[in-house]
């Protein structure tokens, strides 16, 4: 079991001394955010200990805008729009060194009759397939690398321009540049100190080629924590830059230069601990290694949804670029959407296809599927891709847009077998929902093209 950052017998003390007097509970949404609670800690202690809390099961059922929107079985006008229970977990209890005097803890939902786990609930999705993959004696391990394009403006600045024209920190591409990760080394070396005494571990800080454009990496974990770690970092990130007068962007395509990514890397351990994925195969891969990497290829395109969740995660996938599109696997290959990277214990498969906008719960819960897709039906790997996977006339490709993974996930017999009907149709309609509102949209693009000349 996981060691909390922050016990509660400590919590309790930090109370009474009067160092912490807010907790705030927090669950995780469709979109990857955390929404929830901030208790008076006194209040917290006596009550939400022993009795957890409540939220409206709408959390689950709106789109990015907070609008309610038809479609979803869970939660709707005619079911009155309820309550679920939100149950802390008491693994990820910390302080929250950018807020004084707070502390946080991330919630499970379950339902108020007692009939069970909200199955549509991202953390307990990833927790259902983990569920799966330790009755193979597997374990699984995960690291997401999050990039971000920071700006000048405040969030409210930025708000009042319509997101144009907005000053990014960097005038030019700093990816590994000292000298230009050094401009802005205040903000990141707040936010990995910070996260620190939140009980994250940070790796390191990089720049990036965007304007502006960094990423901030943590210590590879346990899939949960690894999720867990991702949502309280890039909620912590914006609150921190709100604070410093300025703003962060985690939007996957947030302008025609490059896109932000989170490569996801990936690995399953046996019950000794040791890799369950090296071994004497092509790559040093094992024959479970090589099932895992052939099941993650076979249903990358039918796990779309999962790992680009958005009209705008499609934009980011743009020809000669790092964002890949053909489904090949290669070593130590950013050409190709499965890189395998690492040595011994360390080695690792890293996905490519998600962008900074990923919901980790569940483009974490597709790694572990896909690969249970592969170890269960004994999956062949195919060859390794050795030079440029974009040129590469028989790789399947990264579907185009969101309508088309919409339409590979529905109707996918392989997501109906792993997450069930009731998770298809859940994210299926979150994918419908945000597809009609773009559609009904009137872009810049457009009123440019056509205000004066059509």
């Amino acid at each position: 079991m996981r060691k909390a950052p922050l016990t509660l017998e400590q919590l309790r003390v930090a109370v009474a001394e009067g160092e912490i007097d807010t907790v705030v509970l927090a669950l995780v949404d469709m979109q990857g955010r955390l929404q929830g609670k901030r208790f008076h800690a006194p209040f917290f202690l006596d009550q939400v200990v022993a009795n957890g809390s409540e939220g409206c099961n709408y959390l689950l059922a709106v789109d990015v805008d907070m609008n309610t929107v038809d479609g979803y079985a869970m939660s709707s006008w005619e079911r009155g729009y309820g309550d679920f229970a939100m149950v802390p977990d008491f693994a990820t209890l910390r302080r929250m060194p950018w807020q004084p005097g707070s502390a946080l803890l991330l919630a499970d939902l379950t339902w108020l009759d007692g009939s069970g786990d909200v199955v549509a609930s991202p953390r307990q999705i990833l927790r259902r397939q983990l569920a799966r993959l330790a009755e193979h004696g597997l374990t699984a391990y995960a690291g997401t690398e999050l990039e971000f394009v920071l700006f000048r403006d405040s969030y409210e600045d930025a708000w009042r321009r319509g997101y144009r024209d907005l000053t990014p920190a960097n005038q030019y591409n700093v990816d590994y540049s000292l000298l230009g990760t050094a401009r802005v080394e205040p903000l990141l070396r707040r936010i990995r100190t910070e996260m620190a005494g939140a009980g994250l571990t940070p790796e390191s800080a990089k720049g990036e080629c965007n304007l502006g454009q960094h990423e901030i990496a943590f210590r590879y974990d346990e899939a949960v924590a690894c999720a867990d770690h991702h949502v309280i970092y890039k909620n912590g990130a914006k609150e921190i830059a709100a604070q410093e007068g300025v703003s962060i962007t985690f939007m996957a395509k947030p302008n025609a230069r490059e896109g932000n990514s989170c490569h996801i890397h990936f690995s399953l351990r046996d019950t000794s601990g040791a890799s369950a994925m090296l071994g004497g195969g092509p790559a040093h891969l094992s024959e479970t290694g090589q099932r895992v990497l052939a099941g993650l290829l076979a249903t990358m395109r039918e796990f779309s949804l999962l790992f680009a969740p958005n009209i705008n995660s499609y934009k980011r996938y743009q020809p000669g670029t790092f964002a890949p599109t053909a489904l090949r696997w290669g070593v130590d290959n950013r050409t190709c959407a499965l890189r395998v990277v690492g040595h011994g214990q360390g080695m690792r498969v890293e996905n490519r296809v998600p962008g900074a906008d990923v919901n980790p719960y569940l483009a974490i819960a597709g790694l572990v599927a896909g690969a249970l897709h592969g170890i269960d039906r004994g999956l062949k790997l195919g060859p390794e891709c050795t030079g440029n996977a974009y040129d590469d006339p028989d790789a399947e490709r990264v579907p185009g847009t969101l309508r088309d993974a919409l339409a590979l996930w529905e109707e996918s017999t392989v997501a109906r077998e792993a997450f069930g009907a009731e998770v298809v149709a859940h994210y299926a309609n979150q994918a419908r929902v945000e597809i009609a509102a773009f559609d009904a949209a009137v872009t810049d693009w457009e009123l440019t093209r056509g205000f004066e000349r059509l």
